[in-house]
């Protein structure tokens, strides 16, 4: 009889059907792999809310079997959560130079200060308990990308990682087209392949394409000055910015935190190459004339406390747009971001500056593979079973489809979502049971402490205001010793709807009067009583629902 083959399990923890917070477990033979530890944004009805995080239950409770952490490449929604892993799990970390860096950097604004972190060389193979793992070299809008392969006894799983293809990279460095083949020569039984642009036909354009138009812009501006907005983490644009900044005799001012940040590590670590003489303080630029700056800035997203942000609201302490100042937004808008990069947009046009963005000139060119790249990926590693990631629904659907149009048969494609088991092994494969999974928000230095609950307070407020009834009653006897008073916030402007609130406050008396008669001595009753009356009296009279919140004190 032959010997049964344990099973292996895929289990996404983030990344599933949206955009963001990327973390996937494998587990096998009592030993558990993590892939990535990304963060996502919050959505528009998250109020307050700074990042969301993937839910690590089910990791917490197996903390005793992980035996390590594997990074595809050091982009937020990759490597953000992981300094919230840490906090509550102490797991080695595996990487590339540059994604190390990038992590190292993290750790040390969030105080961590005992991670162990292993630099893998692009190209080799580690061992992480009995799994192991190659780094292979993919191109992405940051160097040091890689895909993975796990070798494990239920076979070989592959991890696409974020990819593009790209046959003149930046650095010179071509995705490992050779390994991928030798894979799918050994056999892969899984497959797991990005499908951020599962939607788009054709190729994604090379990033060269980008430093030839950066190169014609700034020959053609040749009395103003130059912004130039773009994603901290794409490298080689910064490069290729820096390489035409200096053609052009030009001085290279940073602005923003994260910038400074990721140039500072990448320069470090040999990523950038930075010509002596370029590169000048913020506060040096009234040294130098509009034709000799350019002015580096984070905010090509449209995000509030970025640096372009703070420049076109007037806000930005040191740097104000001027008439003629050329703004050149090098990248596309994350899904959810249109409405936040259009405003940054216009105010930069009313302040007198020239916009050039993506619909205008070719200054951007995505990171991910398009369809045809996808088939090659999936002609080389020829998988027995494939799951789509990274993505919404209707990106895994249409990578699904692409798979079924090269051949592979629709019982062997698994859609999942976050929190459910892959199980499988060299022959077969099927959709087990679920672990918990969710989204965990970060607000402050809160971590998962606020929740639907709160969330749901906070759109109460932010749509109808709130009400708050303060009444003073005796202790001895419950009588009512002053009051009510009624305060408003976000509701009314209390001196232009005094008529308004003395009603509310005949409505709070008449109430009371009522529970003194009845002999109520309940506070929450009384509570409940004042907020029934008042939400029914305010609606028939202005058709809202502030939120009512009665405050009784005992004298």
């Amino acid at each position: 009889m032959a010997k049964k083959t344990a099973k292996l399990k895929v289990i996404p923890l983030g990344g599933m059907q949206e955009i963001g917070k990327n973390m996937t477990a494998i587990e096998y033979k009592n030993e558990i792999l993590i892939i990535d530890g990304g963060m996502g944004f919050p959505e528009d009805e998250m109020l307050g809310i700074d990042i969301v995080i993937p839910d690590i239950t089910y990791l917490t409770k197996n903390a005793a079997i992980i035996k390590g952490l594997v990074v595809t490449h050091g982009h937020e929604d990759h490597i953000g959560g992981i300094p919230y892993l840490l906090k509550k799990l102490n797991v080695p970390i595996y990487g590339s130079k540059l994604t190390l860096g990038l992590i190292a950097n993290k750790l040390k604004e969030h105080r961590i200060t005992n991670a162990e972190l292993n630099e893998v060389e692009i190209g080799s193979n580690v061992k992480v308990g009995s799994f192991g793992v190659d780094f292979i070299r993919v191109n992405h809008s940051i160097p040091d990308a890689c895909a993975l392969a796990i070798h494990s006894g239920a076979g070989i799983i592959f991890h696409s990682g974020d990819f593009k293809i790209d046959y003149t990279p930046i650095d010179g460095n071509v995705m490992d087209f050779q390994k991928l083949a030798e894979l799918g020569k050994a056999g892969v039984t899984l497959m797991m392949c990005e499908s951020t642009n599962a939607e788009r036909e054709g190729h994604t354009v090379s990033e060269k394409v980008v430093g030839k138009t950066f190169d014609s812009l700034f020959a053609d501006i040749k009395k103003n000055r130059i912004f130039v907005a773009t994603f901290s983490s794409n490298v080689h644009r910064v490069q290729q910015i820096i390489d035409s900044a200096a053609k052009y005799n030009r001085k290279v001012v940073i602005s923003g935190r994260s910038m400074l940040n990721t140039i500072g590590i990448a320069q470090s670590l040999g990523y950038i190459n930075i010509p002596n003489g370029t590169l000048i303080d913020i506060n040096e630029m009234n040294r130098y004339g509009d034709h000799e700056l350019v002015i580096l800035t984070t905010g090509s997203q449209g995000e509030p406390m970025a640096a372009l942000s703070r420049i076109a609201a007037k806000e930005h302490k040191k740097i104000v747009i001027k008439k003629g100042d050329v703004v050149i937004m090098s990248s596309h808008p994350i899904p959810g971001n249109e409405k936040g990069v259009s405003k940054v947009i216009n105010q930069l046009f009313e302040n007198g500056a020239e916009v050039i963005y993506e619909s205008l000139q070719e200054i951007h060119v995505s990171g991910h593979a398009c369809r045809e790249e996808l088939k090659l990926v999936h002609r080389l590693i020829k998988p027995r079973f494939f799951m789509p990631v990274h993505g919404e629904y209707r990106h895994l659907k249409q990578h699904a489809r692409l798979a079924m149009e090269l051949g592979m048969p629709e019982e062997d494609i698994f859609m999942m979502s976050n929190g459910q088991t892959l199980e499988l092994d060299k022959k077969s494969c099927a959709i087990g049971g679920r672990v918990p999974s969710g989204n965990i928000l970060v607000d402050g230095l809160g971590v998962g402490d606020v929740g639907n609950i709160v969330l749901r307070d906070r759109k109460h407020l932010s749509e109808d205001g709130l009400i708050v009834v303060v009444v003073s009653m005796s202790g001895e006897d419950g009588s009512v010793v002053s009051g009510p008073d009624i305060i408003s916030r976000g509701f009314v402007y209390v001196r232009e709807a005094e008529e308004l609130i003395e009603e509310c406050r005949v409505i709070v008396k008449k109430c009371l009067i009522r529970c003194e008669d009845k002999n109520i001595r309940e506070w929450s009753y009384i509570k409940n009583m004042i907020r029934e009356d008042l939400k029914k009296f305010l609606f028939e009279k202005t058709k809202r629902n502030p939120m009512i919140l009665p405050i009784i004190m005992e004298v």
